[in-house]
C-alpha cells in the first residue's frame, strides 16, 4: 500500500525520532513478553545466539522493507509492472490478515499478564477478557473511531523500554547476587528437542522482532531517507535490547520448573523482587492494548484501501474484530505466536517478490530470493512452542 510522502523531513533529528517511536513500539508490542519462555523450552542456555539469529534474518527482511521504500514506492507511483502492482496489492491483503492475529495475539498477552498476576489465568477466563476487550476496541472505533486511543502508542513505548530497562536491572543484580553465593549461577536444561523441531520452533518467534516495516506506510509523515534510517535505527536498538535482556533472564529461568507459559516472565520478575511483577503487569497491559489499537486502525485503512473505499472504516473495524474473536476461541497464545509469524512471513515474501520485480541488479535478486526462501520455510514450518 503506497502512499506519497506529503512532509519532508531529510535531516530533522526529531522527526528521525518521531519516526523510530512507531515502529519500535511495534518491535518491543509483544516480543520481550513471551520470547525467553519460548527460546528458553526450545534451545535451554543457547537462547541469545537463536534471539541473535532471529534478529540477524529480520534485519535482511528490513532490508528488503527499505529498499522498496526507496525503489518500489517511487516504482508504484509512477506506472508499475503488472507484476509489481499485482504482488504489492497481495501483500496488502496478506498484511490484513497478519494485523487481525497480531490484535489477537497481544490482547491474548494482555490477558494473561493481567490475570496470571491475580491467579487467575485459565484458558476459558483468558479468552473471556480478550473477548471482552476486543468488543471494546470494536465499539470505540465504530462509534468514536480509534484514534484518540492511538495516541497512547507513545506512552506505551516509554512505560514499555522503562520496564525493560528496570527488568534488565533487577535481573542483573539478581545474576550478581547469585554468582557470589556459594552455589553460583545456576542455570537449567531445555526439554530435548530434534534439530527439525528447534529450527520449526524458532522459526515461529520471528512476530517477536516484528514492527520494522510500519515505516513503509509513514509516507504521509516523513520522507523516504528519515523512514528508511528509522526502520534501521528500530531494529539496531531492539536486536540490542534483547540479546541484553535475554542474556540477564537465563539464569533465572530454572525458577519456572521447565514449564514455560505465555506470561511466565511474572514468575521471572518474581524470582528476582516481587517489587517488579505490578510494574511489569502495567507495561504489559498498556503495551499490549496500545499495539492492539494501533494494529486495528493499520488492518481496518489497509481493507478501505484494498477495497478503493468501497468497504467502509465502521464495517471493516467489525470485520477485523470478528476475525480476531474467532481466533482467540480457537488457539493458545503460544500458537497464536507461531501462526502470526507465519503470517507475517507470508507478506515480508510477498514484499520480497515486489522487490525482485523492481531491482535491476543480479546480486540483489539473488539476495531477496535467498530471503524469500528462509521466509517461505517459516510460513510453511514454523510451529508454536510446546
Amino acid at each position: 500500500m503506497f502512499r506519497k510522502p506529503a512532509i519532508h523531513h531529510r535531516g530533522n533529528p526529531r522527526a528521525l525520532v518521531r519516526a523510530t517511536c512507531t515502529p519500535l513500539a511495534s518491535i518491543f508490542g509483544s516480543g520481550f513478553l513471551v520470547m525467553v519462555p519460548i527460546l528458553a523450552g526450545a534451545v535451554g542456555i543457547y537462547a541469545v545466539l537463536a534471539m541473535a539469529a532471529v534478529c540477524g534474518i529480520a534485519f535482511c527482511v528490513g532490508s528488503v522493507i527499505r529498499f522498496n521504500i526507496r525503489r518500489a514506492e517511487p516504482a508504484l507511483a509512477n506506472s508499475p509492472k503488472k507484476s509489481t502492482f499485482a504482488f504489492e496489492r497481495c501483500s496488502d491483503l496478506a498484511l490484513v490478515l497478519a494485523y487481525v492475529i497480531s490484535v489477537c495475539l497481544y490482547l491474548h498477552i494482555l490477558s494473561a499478564f493481567v490475570l496470571g498476576s491475580l491467579h487467575l489465568d485459565t484458558g476459558t477466563s483468558e479468552d473471556l477478557l480478550t473477548t471482552a476487550v476486543i468488543i471494546f476496541i470494536v465499539v470505540i472505533g465504530v462509534t468514536r473511531g480509534l484514534k484518540s486511543l492511538a495516541a497512547l502508542e507513545g506512552i506505551a513505548l516509554l512505560v514499555t523500554l522503562a520496564i525493560i530497562l528496570l527488568l534488565i536491572g533487577g535481573f542483573a543484580l539478581y545474576d550478581l547476587h547469585a554468582w557470589r553465593s556459594p552455589g553460583g549461577l545456576i542455570f537449567f536444561k531445555a526439554k530435548p528437542h530434534s534439530f527439525w523441531e528447534i529450527l520449526t520452533i524458532v522459526a515461529g518467534t520471528l512476530i517477536v522482532v516484528q514492527g520494522f516495516e510500519t515505516t513503509r506506510y509513514l509516507g504521509d509523515s516523513f520522507d523516504s531517507d528519515t523512514r528508511i534510517r528509522a526502520s534501521r535505527w528500530s531494529q539496531v536498538i531492539s536486536t540490542a535490547v534483547y540479546l541484553v535482556f535475554i542474556a540477564v533472564s537465563l539464569p533465572l529461568v530454572h525458577n519456572l520448573n521447565g514449564k514455560y507459559d505465555d506470561n511466565s516472565l511474572i514468575h521471572l520478575a518474581a524470582a528476582a523482587s516481587s517489587l517488579l511483577v505490578a510494574p511489569l503487569v502495567i507495561a504489559a497491559a498498556l503495551s499490549q492494548f496500545s499495539a492492539a489499537v494501533a494494529d486495528t486502525l493499520a488492518a481496518t485503512g489497509n481493507l478501505e484501501e484494498v477495497t478503493r473505499h468501497r468497504l467502509k472504516l465502521r464495517f471493516a473495524t467489525i470485520l477485523v474484530g470478528a476475525g480476531a474473536i474467532a481466533l482467540t476461541w480457537s488457539a493458545d497464545t503460544l500458537q497464536i505466536v507461531a501462526l502470526a509469524s507465519r503470517a507475517f512471513a507470508f507478506y515480508y515474501l510477498l514484499q520480497c517478490l515486489v522487490a525482485i520485480t523492481v531491482s535491476t541488479s543480479l546480486v540483489q535478486r539473488v539476495f531477496f530470493a535467498v530471503v524469500a526462501t528462509a521466509l517461505a520455510f517459516v510460513t510453511v514450518f514454523a510451529v508454536p512452542a510446546s
